[in-house]
């Protein structure tokens, strides 16, 4: 739990040990359940990595990294080991606070989540097509992804993945829905894009494999936006940058995306695809999007519902929820937002249950 706390914070075990005042090799030795920690050390490293002294006396099991983490198409940076760190740390804080949120509430899914497996289907747009089918979408755009997928049980947060380029990362443990983690700092489609493709790992992968991102970019693509849905928007005109714009609000999805989509459509020669591209490139659209044609991001609600259960049905004051939660109270308001729900009327959130 101590080096959870240090690297949560991104804070390098040399930075860390100077803080708490012992050596680098006494800071191992501790972090490696080797040396038993002073209650002096203790109480310091509460203070340095802002939680509570009782944080270091939790004995829930720690996980490492997720099958696959989706870096930023558009940054195109590599994740470094301590921003990996910091964010593997704060998805299992995420996951013991969920554990606890779900000791008094439980989640009613109305959709089932099929495992599909890519050797059986062989398709990844086959399976996205399937996947519809399954949930009875209708044809065209899908209003709102992440209400489809809380639907499923899937939790769904964002977070600013301690300003990493990671768009998006899946964690699956023993016990509990699996969490999805989208970073906020990105575009509206983009947020749309990686969520899907985060739902492709969940249905098509159990094991990673050499072409799981490709497959799960296919699968995203195609479950947004149907080949055959698409293809009658694009009619029998020219695809252009002001019908690609046009047909963004529509789909909810990005311009490159429906050039994908023209393309796999048939709308598109060679020649045309190689002049969209070279237009997208004058217009700098391939490294950002016209912020006109921006919409706002699609909101999760099952966390905040789980929390706000805890404050207006079960009673808990802000202090008590951090104190479960085990976390200082100061920050229980910026890790989660639960300004709208203090001091409202008690209200039972839809698809939850209390536990009696």
């Amino acid at each position: 739990m101590l080096r959870l706390a240090r690297q949560r914070r991104a804070t390098r075990q040399n930075e860390a040990a100077k803080k708490l005042g012992v050596s680098p090799a006494d800071l191992s030795r501790i972090e490696n359940d080797a040396k038993e920690p002073s209650a002096e050390l203790l109480s310091k490293a509460a203070d340095a990595f802002n939680v509570p002294v009782e944080f270091f006396a939790l004995t829930d099991r720690i996980y490492g990294a997720p099958v696959s983490v989706h870096p930023m198409w558009r940054k195109k940076a590599e994740v470094t080991a301590g921003e990996m760190d910091a964010v593997i740390a704060e998805l299992n804080v995420r996951v013991m606070h969920l554990r606890r949120l779900l000791e008094s509430t439980d989640i009613n899914p109305i959709r089932s989540i099929p495992q599909l497996d890519m050797e059986q289907y062989g398709s990844a747009a086959k399976i996205a097509g399937l996947l519809r089918a399954h949930w009875m979408l209708p044809s065209g755009p899908i209003p709102n992804l992440t209400a489809i997928l809380e639907e499923a049980g899937l939790i769904v947060v964002h977070s600013p993945m301690g300003g990493s380029s990671i768009s998006g990362v899946t964690f699956r443990v023993p016990g509990l829905p699996p969490l999805i983690v989208l970073n906020r700092d990105q575009p509206a489609d983009r947020m749309r894009f990686t969520l899907s493709h985060e739902l492709a790992h969940i249905v098509m992968h159990q094991f990673p494999t050499p072409t799981m991102e490709q497959e799960a970019n296919e699968f995203a693509s195609c479950f947004l936006v149907p080949t055959k849905d698409v293809a009658s928007d694009f009619g029998a005109g020219r695809v252009d940058l002001p019908k690609l714009a046009a047909l963004k609000r529509v789909w909810k999805v990005s311009m490159a995306s429906l050039v994908f989509a023209a393309d796999r459509a048939g709308k598109l020669s060679m020649a045309q695809k190689n002049y969209l591209w070279q237009q997208f490139s004058m217009a700098g659209i391939r490294t950002s999007e016209p912020p006109e044609l921006d919409f706002p991001p699609e909101e999760p609600t099952i966390v905040h519902s789980l929390l706000r259960i805890h404050i207006e049905n079960l009673g808990y004051t802000i202090s008590e929820l951090a104190q479960i939660l085990t976390m200082n109270e100061s920050e229980l308001p910026e890790f989660y937002d639960i300004t709208d729900v203090l001091g409202s009327a008690p209200t039972r959130p839809r698809g939850l249950r209390v536990i009696k």
